[in-house]
């Protein structure tokens, strides 16, 4: 931004400008310790933008950065006229002061230019709210993207080329080799789920849908439990069916390994239960899970909400319950359900990239999938409007007893991955302890047990979830 004649001056300060492009004409060695911490656009003085941008192309192409060689890259832009000529760089050179203190001198640049950023910013805040004409939530959220992008411009680069990122995925592949049964990706808990999707990835969408009662907000949960509690993750859960009560009487009867239904009702029976309980409160307690519980919200409310806790809290996953229930933002009367759901699912999935964290947006099935028995297949979304093109991962629970008319009935519960964007698709066996409300993987369950139960029992407990 530059002053208009009568306008205050804005932030800036040209002596640190000065300084650090002096001493990385002298120690050019130092623009890796700066290189982002300032970028061209952090310079106030619109030569010393020509000057750092000079330097930059010299150091992509690994060519040495002096006095000598910035005057002739900027003599071959035809900028060195503009900048005031080879002797004010010489200029530069000779009142640079102490090297060791070129990053103290980028901090300074950038910070002032952060604050030119907010003062237009909040010029732009006030041209809206001057403006009017949209709802207010609407602006609202302009509002505040203005604000969050100006606290998230700091290395940030529009264009990568294709050379930074493939070293870049070296160093990360080396890494992962390096780390027996690493993950790229947030874990879930499951180790086979884990291994087929190398955990959930930033910047993803993952839908997770099943028929009714097959237990979708309890596997979301586990996963949004286990990579709080276990591996400290910082998770967000939007729940806009339960209250957030009815979700933590979850978390606690799956982290506690207690009967929900003793925990909801009070009926502890032992003084075992009430310690596993008590553990259960401390680790969740101590655990960054986050929750909004308010009905119908809007991706709007949703984003400012998320876009908080990623500022604040240091965000690593949302879950959303569910999708359906989100309002649409601009609901028209020709709007259809379709039309809207997908308006919220592309939403859905501007914010894991924005944020770049995982989303895992849980979904329900079409009505057409009542009209058969079997496995949900990806066209069982079809009819929700554009979820199976918006997500990375398409992941559905199925019980195959539950299908049957004879009755019989177990709960081994298969999670399949039906798309995959970027890897393999395959399914997963998994345990539905329906009583406590969580899943186990087959070997930790107490599988004997739990299917020669009395079905009656479990049939009660499963339709709540």
């Amino acid at each position: 931004m530059r002053e208009s004649p009568g306008a205050p001056v804005p932030p800036h300060d040209l002596d640190a400008e000065r300084a650090l492009l002096g001493s990385l004409m002298l120690r050019a060695e130092a623009l890796h310790d700066v290189i982002d911490a300032v970028t061209v656009r952090d310079f106030y003085a619109e030569k010393h933008q020509h000057i750092f941008e000079a330097m930059l192309s010299l150091f992509h192409k690994s060519e040495p950065v002096d006095l000598l060689t910035t005057t002739a890259a900027l003599r071959a832009t035809k900028r060195l006229e503009k900048i005031g000529g080879a002797s004010y760089l010489s200029s530069l050179v000779n009142a640079a002061p102490a090297a060791a203190n070129i990053v103290h001198y980028a901090q300074i640049v950038h910070s002032t230019a952060v604050l030119r950023r907010l003062i237009a910013a909040g010029e732009e805040v006030a041209q809206l709210g001057l403006e009017g004409g949209s709802d207010l939530e609407t602006i609202l959220d302009r509002a505040e993207k203005a604000i969050y992008e100006v606290s998230n411009t700091s290395g940030m680069r529009k264009f990568l080329s294709i050379k930074e990122l493939a070293f870049d995925a070296i160093e990360r592949i080396e890494k992962l080799h390096k780390r027996e049964g690493g993950l790229r990706g947030i874990p879930t808990g499951f180790p086979e789920l884990d291994a087929l999707l190398s955990g959930l990835q930033p910047s993803d969408l993952v839908i997770l849908a099943a028929r009714p009662s097959m237990g979708k907000t309890a596997f979301a949960l586990d996963i949004a439990r286990n990579a709080a509690v276990r591996y400290g993750v910082p998770v967000g859960i939007f729940s806009l069916e339960m209250s957030a009560q009815q979700l933590v009487d979850r978390l606690l009867a799956a982290e506690a390994k207690v009967d929900a239904w003793k925990l909801r009702t009070g009926k502890l029976t032992s003084d075992a239960e009430f310690q596993q309980m008590q553990e259960a409160l401390d680790r969740l307690s101590a655990a960054p899970i986050f929750i909004d519980d308010q009905p119908a919200t809007t991706i709007i409310s949703m984003r400012s909400v998320a876009r908080r806790l990623k500022r604040e809290k240091g965000l690593g996953l949302i879950v959303v319950d569910y999708l359906q229930l989100m309002s649409p933002t601009a609901t028209r009367a020709s709007d259809s359900l379709v039309q809207q759901v997908t308006e919220i699912s592309r939403s859905l999935k501007a914010l894991a990239r924005e944020l770049d964290v995982p989303v895992l947006a849980l979904s329900q099935l079409s009505r057409a999938i009542e009209q058969r028995r079997g496995r949900p297949r990806l066209s069982d979304l079809r009819d929700s409007g554009s979820i199976e093109q918006d997500a990375d991962v398409v992941m559905f629970i199925h019980n195959e007893s539950k299908m049957r008319e004879d009755g019989e009935r177990n709960n081994l519960t298969e999670i399949l991955v039906e798309k995959h964007r970027n890897g393999p698709i395959g399914s997963v066996t998994l345990f539905f302890d329906d009583r406590r409300a969580t899943f186990l993987p087959v070997e930790k369950s107490d599988f004997g047990a739990f299917a020669a139960a009395p079905m009656a029992q479990a049939e009660d407990f499963s339709e709540e979830f």
